[in-house]
Formats: structure tokens, sequence, C-alpha cells
């Protein structure tokens, strides 16, 4: 059978996936999801057990092969995209994790975060990193880690110890433990690595006290990297393309241009703009990051993190009990003409971009007592996105560029009420695109494009296809009065929690 087959392996925060593309007609040919347990085993802390990512990645490729009806001789190449933040540290010998996976959603290692600032690296880590001191992001993390599993600093000091984002994790087993690599996306999400000078930066794993040793070596985004163990998958089959999940998913939403933006509504939500090759420094809050790299040549995005979107509805269905799936929100909220007065800030984990306040705390306001559980369930919807205009206001004062459309993926696109609101709230048509799978599909394109399946970025921008366009009403003064109220209650939610 032809090579004609794609695997994209998309690990995320709830789920571990597999999607296999069929080159010739770009359709999805196979694709199975598994759910990935979470563990809170203090407030504010999130674990996974990286054995259980690994296994159930595992079982999705299988279950994907499967349903497309075909083999792993007829797969030409594997892309893979991740959980970004989220880092686990391991034995470099026996291939075990030393402690559970940090999530990026873990808040452990805010004081860490604290003595960094206190310590005057804020505008140094700025600028040699493109983001700002908080514990979303690795570096801290592994020290973390480091500084409380006994034993661990020595056997790192060792070298006996790899750390790593879960495509670092992934690649490790899927190769048999030859290959501890990752790409400059997940590098730049570190805070350890130089996005101008492109390697991990030496004083700043000096200030965490992270041995160079521990870390993966960093390859483009696109190209043949490493192939798999013929144990893993009974083929040696080579490993394309790698981008952490928002990457992939701008890069498969075709947002090639300078000024492109997309936003991908997921546990969180995560705004990415194109701005070429050229990193740009924000001056209100965002983070500059490494969008891919092709050929030893990086590409940058501005980027806001919105930390809780569709984890806002899921602590609705699964905390709250008032609603029994995700689509249900979407119609109880449309049964109520507006949220009575009620705004709720989901800062549940702190808030993100561009407020960066890790002592954030959810927060409900305007309750009366005409209050119903309608109008909670479609102001958390709401706050979706006027979160999301919070990142896009920003985003526009440090490009200079006004955007007229916003590209949208994720699974908490398919809500119709949220996405016209959005629309709504930024007077900007919002874009759907047939494949929703964008993360997969981006991650697929990284690892065609690496083999020669796919030729050019034209080739790819030209197999996007529009499903949905929402076109804002002609209101704008009423969703930018519904706006000013929205930012009064997150002043409301901030530094709760010290």
């Amino acid at each position: 059978m032809q090579k004609r087959y794609v695997l994209a392996l998309d690990q995320g925060t709830t789920s571990s996936r597999a999607v296999i593309f069929d080159s010739l007609s770009g359709n999805i040919a196979g694709i199975k999801n598994l759910p990935l347990q979470q563990f809170y085993p203090r407030p504010g802390w999130v674990e996974h057990d990286a054995d259980d990512i690994f296994r159930d990645q595992m079982s999705a490729i299988n279950g994907a092969i499967k349903m497309a009806g075909i083999n792993t001789e007829s797969i030409a190449c594997i892309g893979i995209t991740n959980q970004r933040e989220t880092v686990v540290v391991w034995d470099r010998n026996t291939g075990k994790p030393v402690h559970r996976a940090i999530v990026w959603q873990c808040r452990r290692s805010s004081e860490i975060c604290d003595s960094l600032k206190t310590a005057g690296l804020r505008d140094k880590i700025k600028s040699k990193t493109g983001l700002v001191i908080d514990a979303y992001f690795s570096g801290t993390k592994i020290k973390w880690i480091l500084d409380h599993v006994e034993g661990a600093r020595e056997k790192a000091q060792r070298g006996e110890l790899l750390a790593g984002t879960i495509d670092s994790w992934l690649i490790w087993n899927l190769t048999g433990g030859r290959k501890h690599i990752t790409d400059y996306s997940n590098a730049s999400r570190t805070m350890l690595y130089n996005i101008n000078d492109l390697k991990w930066d030496d004083e700043l794993l000096g200030e965490l006290g992270i041995p160079a040793c521990m870390l993966p070596e960093v390859v483009s985004s696109s190209g043949v990297c490493a192939y798999t163990h013929e144990k893993i998958l009974g083929e040696r089959i080579p490993i394309s393309g790698i981008a952490g999940d928002q990457h992939a998913s701008l890069f498969g939403q075709a947002c090639f241009k300078r000024g492109d933006a997309k936003n991908t509504y997921g546990t969180g939500c995560f705004i990415l703009m194109n701005t070429g090759k050229t990193p740009v420094v924000s001056k209100n809050n965002l983070i500059t990051t490494i969008a891919w790299g092709i050929d030893s040549e990086v590409e940058y995005a501005l980027e806001g993190s919105v930390f809780n979107a569709g984890a806002a509805i899921q602590w609705l269905k699964d905390e709250l009990g008032i609603i029994k799936t995700a689509h249900e929100s979407d119609i109880e909220a449309k049964k109520v003409p507006d949220t009575g007065g009620v705004y709720v800030v989901p800062a549940f984990t702190g808030l993100g971009a561009p407020y960066w306040d890790m002592y954030a705390r959810g927060t409900i306001l305007g309750l009366t007592r005409g209050t119903n559980k309608r109008h909670i369930i479609r102001a958390t919807l709401e706050s979706i996105a006027y979160q999301c205009r919070d990142v896009l206001e920003a985003m526009k004062l440090d490009s200079g560029i006004e955007l007229n459309a916003l590209k949208v993926d994720g699974g908490v696109s398919a809500s119709n009420f949220l996405m016209q609101f959005q629309a709504d709230v930024l007077n900007i048509s919002v874009q759907r695109p047939v494949i929703r799978e964008t993360t997969a599909l981006g991650s697929a394109f990284l690892a065609g494009l690496g083999v020669g399946i796919w030729t050019s970025k034209e080739e790819i921008e030209q197999a996007w296809n529009l499903d949905k366009a929402y076109m804002p009403g002609e209101n704008k003064k009423y969703y930018d009065s519904l706006y000013l109220r929205w930012k009064k209650a997150v002043e409301k939610s901030m530094k709760w929690d010290i």
C-alpha cells in the first residue's frame, strides 16, 4: 500500500489523541481519543501520570490505525504536537519518571517565580526568552522537582536524569530511548531557552540550578529528526514534525503571513499572531514566542494565554453539576436574553495574559435573588469571549495591526452561541474551518512538509477550507459596555489568594 498516510499524535491536557490524515484527499482516515486522568494533590496543583500518557498515546495510535483500516507500513511519517509547558523528569537509565508530570496549569512553583522577581530577573528573562516570569512555564517546575524529590538534584548533576516537555517524553519512548529532542517552539516555552541566540541559556540554567545535560537537543519543527523503534510500532517510521499544540494550530490554520491570527478554544484559550521573522517585544504583558523553526530559520509569534476556557465549562459539568454535557451549556445559555448582570471570572488557576496574576481566584459577581443557573452558565460562556478580547486588545497595541478576522478551532469552537458572542464582543469576523482538528492537522502538515508530501506553505494554504463565518452585530456600543463591566469584575478577582 502506498505510503500516503500521516499519523499525528496530539497529546493534550485532558486527552491523548491520534489522527491519521490521508494526504491524497486531505481527509481524516482514522481517529482515536482517550481521556487523561488529572491529579490534584493540593489546591492549585495539577499533575499527570507520564506513564499513563505514553500508554494512552499508544492505545490511541492503535485505535486510529484500526479505524483507518491500514497498517503501519502505509504511514509515511509522524507528527507530534503536545501540551507545551507540562514537564517530565525521568531516569536516563531506567526510563522511569521520578515524579508525576507537572502540568502547565500547576501553580506550585509560584514562590520560585516570586524569588526570581525579587532577584530582579524580570527584564532579563523577558529579553532572553520572550516570556514573563510565571509558574505556567516549565523551568520553575523542573527546579521544583529537583528541590523536592529526594536525591534528584544529585542524580541530575551526575547526568542520570533527563527533563523534557511531553514531545520529548513521547519521542524518547517511541525511539526506545535513542533520542532526547524537542523543537524550537516547545523549547521557547521553558523559560530556559534564548529565543534570540537559539540555544539553552547558561545564565538562566544557573539561576534555577538546572544542569544543562538534562535538557533535550533542539531540532527543526519540520524535517526528519528521529525514527520509531521497530519494537514500538513494528516499523521504522520517520518522526518529521514537532510543535507545541498552539504553534501547530497556528500552522494548521495556515497563518503564514505577518498579522494572521488564530484562537484555539480548548482547556484554555490560546491566541497567537504571526509576527514574521522578527520577534515583537510586548509592552502589554503578552508573550513573544517562536512559532516554528524550519530549515534552521525561525518565525515568531505574539501569544496571549487564557488559562480557563473549556475548563470553565467542565467546571459547570463536573463540579457544579448544572449541565450534563458541554453542548448543553449552549442550549441553556440561549434560554435567557442575557446574564442578568452576572459575571463569572474563571480564574481557577490564576489569570494569564494580560494580567499574569498567579494569585487571582475564580469569582462570581452581580448575583441577585433572581439569578438562576442559566445566568451562571451564560456568564461562564461569555467570560471566555471577554478574556479573548483582553488578549486581542493587548495584541493590537503591541503589533500595530488591526485585525479584521480571527480564525478559530478547538473543541469549544463548536459552540455557536460563544462564537457569535465572540464576533460581537470583538466586532470582527470569526472564522471556523471545516477541519477543526487543526492542532493535529498542523503537526501533520509539518511532518508531511518534512518528508516532501507537501512541498510548500502555499500548497498547504490552499488546503484550508472555511466552514462558517460569524459576523458581528451592529450594536457595538452595547457590547463595549458589557466589556467595561467585565474589566471591573476582573479587578475584584485579583490578588485574592495572598
